[in-house]
């Protein structure tokens, strides 16, 4: 039989304790009924609870409780909502990278190996070359992020001298391929052109 003896309480009432046995408390786990062994109360419950979130929720648009915001999306989306309407706040949302480009137009990055380094889940390759330009040595012949293996944790973004690859507020990317969702310089160098707006440099 399992016990836990609490010696603090009986150091500390000892002068008034009758018999010390009183203050030693019996943990010996209760022995399983049969539905125990296959989990089948638990389960049950969580379907109690599920089921009664569910009709709790039907017919109210989310507006039943304060911290509960139901989306239909795609029609409707978190960019939409104030942020303590559960919106999203955009300006620190990570979403896909970019790479960003200079004030004429080039490719920003200048093959330093920063971000590939810093990235804990390795999603980046990047190949270089000798820069065509004299205001840099190097230039990134080949990048390519995995976005299936990215985790989104910024470190690629804070890592860069030079403000070279960003997150985005964008998260809508889709793919029906693995191969699709590793984005090349020219995938990120368009996402660039299309998401400048909503998150300037």
């Amino acid at each position: 039989m399992l016990r836990w003896v609490r010696p603090v309480a009986i150091a500390y009432n000892r002068r008034t304790m009758s018999n010390p046995k009183d203050y030693i408390v019996d943990v010996t786990p209760k022995p399983l009924a049969a539905a125990d062994y296959f989990y089948i109360p638990a389960v049950l419950r969580g379907l109690g609870t599920t089921l009664r979130h569910c009709l709790g929720n039907m017919g109210r648009d989310g507006s039943n409780k304060k911290n509960i915001w139901v989306v239909q999306y795609p029609e409707q989306k978190r960019d939409d909502r104030d942020v303590l309407e559960g919106g999203q706040e955009r300006s620190v949302f990570r979403g896909v990278h970019r790479l960003n480009r200079d004030a004429e137009g080039r490719v920003k990055c200048v093959a330093c190996f920063m971000c590939s380094t810093a990235c804990p889940a390795n999603c980046i390759d990047i190949v270089a070359d000798e820069a065509p330009w004299d205001d840099r040595e190097k230039y990134p012949v080949k990048f390519e992020i995995d976005e299936l293996k990215c985790i989104f944790c910024g470190m690629c973004e804070d890592a860069c001298p030079i403000d070279a690859i960003e997150l985005t507020p964008r998260y809508e990317i889709v793919g029906t391929s693995r191969k699709e969702m590793i984005f090349d310089k020219e995938q990120l160098l368009t996402i660039y052109d299309k998401t400048i707006d909503d998150k300037p440099m």
